[in-house]
């Protein structure tokens, strides 16, 4: 899922609709952002050179547009996954540990040294 690279126009018209599907849900043919990506696509398919825009530059464009689809799916994935409930409400030490893969060293005899 890297953002770099080239990618051929039928890739990236797929690859954005995709998003747009995990985005919008069930519904998302309905959307106007997916009217809209189809529309451009099937107008640029041959770039007139009367345009002034060469065929790199409407591919360049779509896949920086599938780029930020993408990272913005990926940010809130990981913000609604680290982020917590509220202000007030911290998570346990144990919890926090689990996250970042570690674990709590338990102390030898049960409840403390003694």
């Amino acid at each position: 899922m890297s953002c770099s690279g080239r990618v051929a126009p039928l890739r990236a018209c797929r690859a954005i609709l995709r998003e747009l599907r995990a985005a919008k849900g069930p519904g998302y043919r309905r959307a106007p952002a997916h009217r809209f990506v189809l529309d451009r696509f099937r107008q640029n398919r041959v770039t007139n050179e009367k345009l002034c825009r060469s065929q790199q530059d409407l591919l360049h464009q779509a896949s920086s547009y599938l780029c930020l689809l993408q990272s913005t799916r990926l940010h809130l994935s990981l913000h609604t996954e680290y982020h917590g409930e509220g202000a007030t409400r911290e998570k346990p030490l144990e919890d926090l540990a689990r996250m970042v893969g570690l674990t709590m060293p338990t102390q030898p005899g049960g409840k403390g040294w003694e």
